[in-house]
């Protein structure tokens, strides 16, 4: 008989009272609920919990060794579960490296389309690259210096790790008697037995072919040798100069007008977290953090050494240097700079370039101050050096991240750099524009699918106005839910429990049809989809709710109604139920509140997709900023008016989009930024330490007369430093257990019991309470049993006195 129901019984975790529910499988069902009702607590910290316990009893014995440690949800028994999956509203990747392409693996895809059916161009002239011959290097070497001497050289190991022990040990067999290997020419027929190569580590290995030096009458003998090198290095020749420069050829692709030469591509050579794709001036990043000239040139219109340099405006020895620029390069130092044209300007900031530099002896006034800088050991110098920094675009790859020589691999005129700054919306176009030949279809027609499908889900899920290029640390808990979302829809997967934290969260109501499509497509494929949620659309559209209740916290845990939507509306006891049906609602406000008459106006807002407007927020009311998502609220409000406010009040350093000017910031002397990141990312964080309400409560417990006695002071009810602390857990209350392939496990101290303190501290009371059980308390009954009053009706209820 098929199971059709996920039965949980006897469910206690957190405030849930021992409840039964019944979940049906394949269907699309909703826990709703008052806030602290208990709705994550039964669909995560439940049947979530539970189903990923089971699945970590189907691993290896070394990952089973940990599970008598881990803590198994206070229920007594969950029927009918399946695999179980959660989505989340965590916070998304907050490494640089990571984009909305990395995270959703639509990148993994789109490096091995580009390496497999990508077109070269040179990345000077942009013409395509195509293969070069033996005859054509010959040419190449023939047109070095005459008396040069070259080395022809075959790469038989690039950036890979291992001994290659059996590979060395051929070459010798073949003859081979000198290989340069990680750098340093080695004799193979010497040093054979004594050569160890650490295999943790990446390694290059380049075999001599042979030595020549450039002169009329070698080509014949270069040929073959070239042709050797190209057979053992699979098409690449490597001819270094002694004592010059080197180059890379390639029977593959090389620029025939440049001479310019590239490897073969590889997935890794679009990867910018690989040395062989990154741009080496920022390693990938896009951007480095370096002395800004907008904060450098403080006033545009007087002269640079009369006011108008900020930082070392006062060094006569820049001063001197820059009249000997000044006389070099004919150039008035008493005009105000904004009257320099772009060239001069750069000339004075930057420096002449690489090869006019030491012959001026002057990099430019950014290369003075990196060197000072460089040079301080004064922190408080460096420091005020770092006002002046900002984290600006590279001026290499302009933020591109990669090498030009991958940025010049294009795929129907696209480079992958162009392909994901694309909007997802124009990104789906794109990919369905792309056409391959036969052979082409053959090696990349599933790659270029499995693109497609990925970039269409994202846009079903209302993230159309999104790029792949874009920062993980960018997106919002909503955002990061759905992206998620969309990567689980094309992983196809079927029989699955999905458990999500309300998707609907900072949607707005034009997506949330679309949003609501993703989840049915999920159902429909054969999974379950429970879905935590107060969103009145999600609720009529469920097959199935779950409401918890009547209350929150002491108040709640219940089940308060289950069934259709329709039913829910149909029992007087379901809160929800009584707002769907629209027997209860909502007051609003007839008439605005009146304003102070004051205003904070943002003039010219242009950063990101705003189109130089004005906005105008009233002060002394609530003020709502609201627009489809990627319209430009968080642009606006975050970057624009609260970095301005914070650089104007607290002086920060973090720039404020771009705009005119903020007029009335006068009219405040405060402004704070409560936004979705977590308030505590460790097992030591809890709302009394972050509130700072801990700092009185341990300075009660150290004026007890107990502490007294024993010389305890406030520090001694800490479980952040030693001495009152429980020292097995390190104060934490748990312990973190590593798991090599899962996320790291979090299980009960079982000295302390998760007290988080030892018995000495705990055997100080106030009131017949440890600071463990007034600090394990909520807020209400730790009140009642501190400084009850008189009439509570707390204080003589049994659930809270318990």
């Amino acid at each position: 008989m098929a199971i059709n129901k996920i039965t949980v019984r006897g469910a206690r975790q957190h405030n849930l009272k021992n409840i039964s529910v019944e979940v049906p499988r394949n269907t699309f069902t909703v826990i709703t609920g008052l806030s602290g009702s208990g709705k994550s607590s039964l669909a995560f910290d439940t049947i979530y919990a539970e189903g990923q316990r089971r699945y970590v009893e189907t691993l290896s014995a070394y990952a089973r060794q940990f599970l008598d440690q881990m803590e198994r949800p206070d229920v007594d028994s969950i029927d009918g579960l399946s695999p179980a999956i959660s989505i989340e509203q965590k916070t998304t990747s907050r490494s640089p490296r990571s984009t909305v392409g990395t995270i959703t693996e639509i990148y993994d895809y789109l490096r091995l389309l580009y390496a497999s059916v990508g077109i070269p161009h040179c990345p000077q002239c942009g013409k395509p690259i195509s293969r070069q011959s033996a005859e054509q290097i010959v040419q190449r070497v023939m047109q070095l210096k005459p008396e040069d001497r070259v080395m022809v050289m075959a790469p038989l190991v690039r950036g890979r790790k291992g001994e290659f022990k059996a590979e060395l040990a051929k070459l010798v067999q073949q003859g081979y008697v000198r290989a340069r290997i990680d750098g340093e020419l080695r004799h193979l027929d010497e040093e054979l037995d004594d050569l160890q190569l650490d295999k943790r580590k990446n390694h290059t290995i380049e075999v001599v072919i042979d030595r020549l030096l450039v002169k009329p009458g070698i080509e014949k003998r270069l040929e073959q040798s070239v042709a050797t090198a190209m057979k053992l290095g699979n098409g690449l020749v490597q001819v270094a100069v002694v004592g010059g420069e080197e180059y890379l050829y390639s029977s593959r692709m090389a620029c025939p007008d440049c001479g310019i030469n590239i490897p073969a591509l590889e997935p890794r050579s679009f990867s910018f977290n690989s040395i062989y794709g990154a741009c080496p001036e920022c390693n990938g990043l896009g951007s480095k953090y370096d002395f800004d000239p907008a904060k450098i040139i403080v006033d545009w219109s007087k002269p640079l050494m009369d006011g108008a340099l900020g930082p070392a405006s006062g060094s006569t020895y820049l001063q001197r240097m820059l009249e000997i620029v000044g006389a070099a390069y004919k150039i008035d130092l008493a005009t105000p700079f904004e009257k320099f044209p772009a060239k001069v300007q750069n000339l004075l900031l930057y420096g002449p370039g690489e090869k006019e530099a030491p012959r001026v002896g002057f990099r430019g006034v950014l290369g003075f101050l990196k060197q000072n800088l460089e040079e301080s050991t004064s922190e408080s110098y460096r420091e005020w050096l770092l006002g002046y920094m900002s984290a600006t675009r590279c001026s290499v790859c302009q933020g591109r991240r990669l090498r030009a020589e991958s940025l010049g691999v294009k795929v129907n005129g696209f480079s992958i750099a162009e392909f994901t700054a694309l909007p997802i919306s124009r990104a789906v176009e794109a990919a369905a524009n792309i056409q391959l030949n036969e052979r082409e279809t053959t090696i990349a027609g599933r790659v270029l699918h499995e693109i497609s499908e990925r970039l269409q889900f994202l846009n079903a899920v209302g993230l159309g106005y999104m790029s792949l290029d874009r920062s993980a640390a960018t997106i919002s808990g909503g955002e990061g839910q759905r992206i998620r979302l969309a990567t689980q829809i094309g992983s196809r997967l079927r029989g699955v429990l999905y458990v999500l934290d309300e998707p609907s969260i900072g949607l707005h109501h034009r997506d949330n049809a679309r949003l609501l499509q993703a989840l049915e497509a999920l159902r429909d494929l054969g999974n379950t989809v429970l879905v935590v949620e107060h969103d009145e659309e999600t609720i009529r559209r469920a097959d199935y709710v779950i409401d918890l209740g009547p209350g929150a916290g002491l108040h709640g845990g219940a089940v308060v109604a289950s069934g259709t939507p329709e039913e829910i509306m149909r029992q007087p006891e379901s809160l929800t139920g009584q707002y769907i049906a629209g027997v209860k609602s909502i007051a609003t406000r007839f008439e605005p509140r009146a304003t102070n008459g004051k205003a904070i106006t943002v003039l010219g807002a242009r950063e990101n997709n705003l189109r130089g407007i004005d906005v105008t927020f009233p002060l002394g009311v609530i003020t709502v900023v609201t627009g489809v998502s990627g319209s430009g609220k968080s642009t606006l409000v975050n970057d624009i008016l609260y970095r301005a406010l914070a650089k104007e009040l607290y002086r920060s350093r973090e720039a404020a989009g771009a705009h005119k000017a903020i007029v009335g910031a006068e009219h405040v002397d405060k402004v704070i930024r409560i936004d979705q990141s977590p308030i505590g990312r460790t097992p030591r964080s809890n709302p009394a330490t972050y509130t700072g309400v801990f700092t009185h409560i341990r300075d009660l417990y150290a004026m007890l007369p107990e502490s007294r006695e024993r010389g305890y002071k406030a520090g001694r009810f800490s479980f952040n430093v030693s001495g009152g602390r429980c020292e097995h857990c390190q104060g934490e209350g748990e312990r973190r257990i590593e798991m090599n392939f899962l996320p790291d496990v979090y299980v009960l101290c079982e000295l302390c019991g998760g007290k988080r303190y030892n018995h000495e501290t705990l055997a100080v009371k106030f009131k017949g309470h440890s600071i463990a059980d007034l600090s394990g308390r909520p807020g209400a009954r730790f009140i009642c049993s501190t400084n009850p009053r008189p009439g509570c009706t707390l204080k003589t209820s049994a659930s809270c006195l318990k």
